[in-house]
């Protein structure tokens, strides 16, 4: 054999991942960290799986047929595996890599008891830790059978666990071998789990430990519950002991037995306090080493009689933990409080480093990256109490959970600082605050044609531009990006619209008990281009339902690429008409997409036929003249309620009068500048087209000179990497392929509204008592109770909705408003009392929740539900 098939443990490290799989490689390393004890043994390469592979070509046929079959089909992805592990488990040991392993064995006592455990090279990864996916074999004595054992390991790389996990994280079952780790079987008097960091807060500087009596397969397996202590600064904080009633000891003649503990020795405590603090600042030193929080496998056994006298602890895994959300960068040791900006912008999915990056350029803000979330650090504005108590006002009537969130950080009181309040500013030369902006409509209508024209500008002048100088324009045109974000008059506008409902709210409950009654005084607001989108779209349903060629063309589109549909529309009878009232929508409409926050995310005008499923929809579920009913019907209901209220306002024995007019006055200015509310963002996005547009083509010319594979590998890339990329012609492939591994991990990761520094994911709580028991609590932001069936969509593409429906989603931004028009009412697990499906739930007069913590896993598919918009919660009448 000229390549070698077995190398010893302290051969290796960390970094030889493809040679050895990740439990070998992690392995190597732990036995190189000074102080820490790995039990001695060896491992057997990916080369020799690869050879004893290469033995067996009936696998090809069948891993083809794997990779064609659904991971959701499971019938079909268990015999798969059977019959892939049954080919591999019946190979054997060739009989030259036999020998090697023996001489290895020999060095261990060939009669030794030793485990032998399946290190894959998709497995313990910084990205993946795949734990518990492939087989491990304690205390197996012999030479004859631990090579019988070593086929079964490299089998269990076809386990149905271990197939289905790969499927549903996108690896291809080829790219991925097997090494098998032999060690010396330790015998331990207590084993278990240590957590660097806190598994379920995510809190860096709190380490968990778990502990049982004997080995660990009693508490992987379920069989007791462990001792669990918790340990911050060197200290034991916590400790939970459980009646320990059995474990699991190594037999003689090899295997494992499961024991009852004596009743006598069941609450005792598996280490002492002592014992504990040892072994965490054992995994510090390892977490050190590995440069990130470790789930680390651990024995308390004997010393032998040469390394000292009493219990030591030896290691016998570490892995990352994968599922903490990362901390950001910074540059100081300070304590600091995040907040997450996808929860304000209604898009908390994972965004690619392109999509950051052109957000950073162009936000008002500082704000900083983690697990491909962006954040703003809120610690100053905590820190000093005026303007602490100011943010706590904004971010509660928008999200309570936030501000409860942020209140349980302060309420601990020593983890933001309280500094004096900064001295106020002069006053301007005019002396006093800015006169309140006047409620004029040509104040809106001038904001919007600014707006349209600075876009047109943009258009314009990018047009020429290409290469390192495209980039430098791009620079400048985030700066006119941010005036634009910035502007006085705008804000203006869209802090009176908001203020003006908060006062209709608070007063009109105030003075008549009317809970808000602005959801309905807003119905029909002029000027909303979110909910104007989306009645415009039953107009495209009017033009095609009576089209029954059109019809059926759009019911077989999900067949057709998005490049040749509007083509291929046409051909149909009628299509002609049909593709000019799309492409009429897509030329006002087509810049956005849900997620359109990620300059990444494809638009509607690159992709139509997500808008298929919403079109076709509004043909079934809608008569002709649908948008304007409903438009008109809005109108009406707000008109009504406006009557009911000063009427009765002027009914008051006290101010009556005066009351019905600062109320009237209030309704005027609501309905002129609630709908302007949406247009800024509209104004962004069609900005980010542009951008975006250019960048493509810059991505097209790259890949025709060979400089990238695919366009879409500058998604990969942060603005100026790009822009690297297009001044120098180099790109570097490594670094494009690390981000999509990234990425997919981050894809994973649930942001949390409220991130410390310590990396503690804050939650925060509804602390109500005034909802029946087992229903779900969120924020109330549109009223009315609705009764129907629950439908729980996570891609609007995927969306199958009938009349009387209730979306049931993640969270909604504006591309999610064409939905509205055919549901009777909303529930988001993300959302705020002013965030954009609030507004448009309000506009539509749909009774909605928002910011039901887990909405979409709480409720099933077809569930009937009741939203009770006005008291902000929701009950489940039934199953499915």
């Amino acid at each position: 054999m000229s390549e070698q098939y077995v190398v010893g443990l302290r051969e290796v490290d960390e970094t030889q991942v493809a040679v050895v799989g990740g439990k070998g490689a992690q392995l190597g390393g732990l036995a190189r960290i000074e102080g820490v004890r790995v039990p001695a043994g060896f491992c057997v390469t990916t080369g020799a799986f690869r050879r004893v592979m290469a033995d067996a070509p009936s696998l090809d046929e069948r891993l083809d047929r794997l990779s064609r079959t659904d991971p959701d089909d499971r019938e079909a992805v268990r015999a798969l595996s059977a019959e892939l592990r049954r080919i591999v488990d019946g190979i054997g040991v060739p009989d030259d890599l036999a020998a090697e392993i023996g001489r290895a064995l020999s060095g261990l006592g060939e009669q030794a008891p030793c485990a032998v455990r399946s290190s894959a090279t998709a497995e313990d990864l910084p990205t993946a830790s795949f734990a518990g996916q492939q087989d491990t074999y304690l205390n197996i004595i012999g030479p004859e059978s631990i090579l019988r054992h070593i086929s079964r390991c490299w089998a269990s790389l076809f386990s149905e666990r271990a197939v289905t996990y790969r499927q549903r994280a996108g690896i291809d079952h080829r790219t991925v071998d097997m090494a098998v780790v032999v060690q010396r079987m330790v015998r331990p008097e207590a084993s278990g789990v240590l957590f660097t960091a806190d598994p379920v807060t995510g809190h860096r500087k709190v380490a968990t430990v778990d502990a049982g009596f004997g080995l660990g397969e009693a508490l992987v397996s379920g069989l007791v519950n462990p001792d669990v202590f918790r340990v911050r600064d060197g200290e034991v904080v916590e400790r939970t002991i459980a009646a320990k009633q059995h474990a699991v000891y190594a037999l003689p003649g090899g295997g494992t037995e499961h024991v009852t503990v004596d009743v006598e020795r069941q609450k005792q405590p598996a280490l002492t306090d002592a014992q504990v603090v040892r072994l965490v600042r054992l995994g510090r030193r390892i977490e050190a080493h590995f440069g990130r929080p470790q789930d680390i496998e651990w024995c308390l056994a004997e010393a032998d009689t040469d390394a000292g006298d009493g219990a030591e602890f030896q290691i016998v895994q570490s892995r990352p933990i994968t599922t903490l959300f990362p901390v950001p960068e910074r540059d100081d040791q300070e304590n600091h409080v995040y907040l997450s900006v996808g929860h304000q912008q209604m898009m908390t999915d994972a965004m690619r480093p392109l999509g950051i990056s052109v957000w950073q350029l162009t936000a008002m803000a500082p704000m900083h990256e983690a697990g491909g979330r962006l954040f703003v650090d809120a610690t100053k504005r905590l820190a000093a109490p005026t303007s602490r108590a100011g943010l706590l006002d904004i971010v509660g009537r928008g999200d309570p959970l936030i501000r409860d969130a942020l209140e349980t950080v302060l309420d601990r009181g020593d983890f933001v600082p309280t500094l004096p309040d900064p001295a106020p500013a002069t006053p301007p030369a005019g002396g006093g605050p800015p006169a309140p902006i006047e409620t004029d409509p040509a104040v809106v209508t001038g904001l919007i044609e600014r707006s349209q024209e600075s876009v047109a500008a943009l258009e314009r002048d990018i047009r020429t531009k290409t290469g390192p100088a495209l980039f430098d324009f791009l620079l400048d045109a985030f700066e006119e990006h941010k005036r634009a974000l910035g502007d006085r008059l705008s804000m203006q506008a869209i802090m009176a619209g908001m203020e003006a409902t908060w006062w209709l709210n608070d007063k009109l409950y105030e003075w008549l008990g009317e809970k808000n009654a602005a959801d309905t005084l807003t119905l029909s607001a002029p000027g909303n281009i979110t909910s104007e989108m989306g009645l415009a779209l039953l107009d495209v349903a009017d033009v095609i339902r009576p089209l029954p060629a059109v019809v059926a063309f759009l019911r077989d589109a999900g067949r057709l690429a998005d490049d040749n549909f509007l083509d291929e529309l046409a051909k149909r009878a009628g299509g002609p008409e049909a593709r000019a009232a799309v492409e009429a929508y897509l030329d006002r409409y087509g810049v956005r997409c849900v997620g359109e926050i990620d300059i990444t995310r494809p638009r509607w005008s690159e992709r139509p036929t997500t808008l298929v499923p919403v079109i076709l929809d509004n043909v079934r579920n809608f008569e002709p003249g649908a948008a304007e009913r409903r438009f008109e019907e809005g109108l009406e209901k707000a008109r009504r309620k406006e009557a009911d209220v000063l009427s009765r306002l002027r009914a008051l024995p006290v101010d009556g009068d005066a009351k019905a007019d600062e109320t009237q006055r209030m309704i005027d200015r609501v309905r002129t500048f609630i709908g302007y509310r949406e247009y800024p963002k509209y104004g962004i996005i069609r900005r980010y087209f542009v951008y975006k547009r250019a960048l493509w083509e810059e991505a097209g010319r790259l890949v025709q000179a060979g400089v990238l594979d695919d366009t879409e590998d500058i998604c990969y890339l942060t603005f100026q990497e790009l822009h690297d990329v297009v001044r120098t012609n180099r790109a570097d492939g490594r670094l494009i392929q690390r981000r999509k591994d990234e990425f997919r991990t981050h894809q994973s990761l649930t942001p949390p509204r409220v991130l410390t520094s310590d990396g503690e994911a804050v939650t925060g709580t509804y602390r109500r008592e005034d909802v029946p028991d087992g229903a779900l609590i969120g924020l109330p932001v549109s009223a009315g109770t609705v009764e129907g069936r629950a439908r729980v969509v996570l891609d609007m593409a995927q969306a199958d909705i009938e009349a009387g429906d209730i979306l049931v989603t993640a969270y909604t931004d504006p591309s999610w408003s064409p939905l509205f028009v055919a549901v009777a009412g909303l529930v988001t697990e993300v959302g705020g009392l002013m965030t954009h499906g609030a507004v448009i739930a309000r506009e539509y007069g749909l009774p909605a929740v928002v910011g039901v913590d887990g909405a979409t896993r709480l409720i099933r598919d077809g569930q009937r539900i009741r939203v009770h918009g006005a008291d902000g919660y929701v009950e489940i009448l039934e199953g499915t």
